[in-house]
């Protein structure tokens, strides 16, 4: 099953169930969030909570997409209470492509030296038994649910940025209990927008590199990550195609298990918080980037892959460079 939320006719959100080609609207359904707290509660399954609920008329999903309909396939109603994280060299490959990004830094040595050091840790320790506790990966935030840009709206870099571009990944979603347990909603596209240039200057600024946007969506899929998802990433230039490329996920194609880097996000009282809404994005060995693209203004970013619906399309926008320095008013 593949759940969404699109804006209707009168301004407002409605819940799409769909199976295959066919896409209902969920009727009564105020929002999935809403409808993930109901399942919580109830000790149901979602897609079983979603069966309680009469369908309404059917839609068409890939001309809602064309339309611009979708919007974040799930909300929390306070944008401090969502969280966009992630992790980094968790997939096979991804250590080559992060020294291929940095092949041009003066730190090229102690990046390639770190970088490959953690990822052979991922290698050695990252898929422990059922049960059991592996290694810890990179991990990185990106801020809370403001950061959160919608399908089909803008990823907008800051005007001090020096790159932005994407990064084609797997996120799960997840809600925290009332007892601050995780409960995992399912799997989606996402773009985990990052700015490579700065963090190919010492990779130390990798935290700096990560907050900036990112989108997800527009549809979850509910239940299982397959163990090998092939999905392609591609950036438009002016309408025409400037880059296109094959990427992989799902652990058959990583160095962690998800099990495992759940653990290490979730181990955290923080992020175990009754209410709060996490996307958590799993990593990827595909950037434009490290093939020496170098972004601009209007292009259009498209992640897709099979079974997870219709694909991820942003446009990327840039802010006016501002070099004044922040003031801080005294109180």
């Amino acid at each position: 099953m593949l759940i969404s939320q699109i804006i209707d006719d009168a301004g407002k959100i409605s819940v799409v169930a769909r199976s295959g080609s066919e896409a209902y609207i969920v009727q009564g359904a105020k929002s999935v969030y809403a409808l993930v707290l109901e399942a919580i509660d109830q000790g149901k399954t979602l897609a079983d909570c979603i069966a309680s609920y009469q369908l309404g008329s059917a839609v068409d999903v890939e001309a809602l997409a064309a339309d611009g309909r979708f919007t974040l396939p799930i909300q929390h109603p306070d944008p401090a209470h969502m969280h966009l994280t992630g992790t980094g060299l968790t997939h096979l490959g991804s250590a080559s492509t992060r020294a291929a990004m940095h092949a041009e830094g003066e730190s090229e040595k102690i990046e390639l030296t770190d970088s490959m050091k953690m990822f052979r840790m991922g290698v050695e320790d990252g898929r422990p038994e059922a049960g059991a506790i592996g290694v810890q990966p990179e991990w990185f935030y990106k801020g809370n649910g403001t950061m959160a840009v919608a399908p089909g709206q803008p990823l907008t870099s800051p005007g001090f940025a020096d790159d932005g571009s994407e990064e084609p990944e797997m996120a799960g979603i997840y809600v925290i209990g009332k007892d601050g347990t995780p409960f995992r909603v399912g799997f989606a596209l996402s773009n985990e927008f990052s700015d490579h240039i700065m963090e190919r200057v010492n990779y130390l600024y990798l935290a700096h590199s990560k907050l900036r946007p990112a989108s997800f969506g527009p549809e979850i899929l509910v239940g299982d990550l397959p163990q090998n998802v092939e999905g392609t990433s591609r950036i438009m230039r002016d309408g025409k195609e400037l880059w296109q490329k094959p990427f992989l996920s799902g652990e058959a194609n990583m160095s962690h298990t998800l099990a495992n880097l759940e653990h290490h996000h979730f181990k955290y009282t923080q992020f175990c918080q009754p209410g709060d809404l996490h996307v958590h994005m799993f990593g990827t060995a595909t950037l434009s980037f490290g093939d020496g693209i170098r972004t601009q203004a209007g292009d259009v970013f498209e992640i897709s892959a099979p079974g997870f619906g219709v694909p991820l399309v942003n446009t990327l926008a840039e802010l006016p460079q501002d070099d004044r320095a922040v003031t801080v008013s005294k109180l």
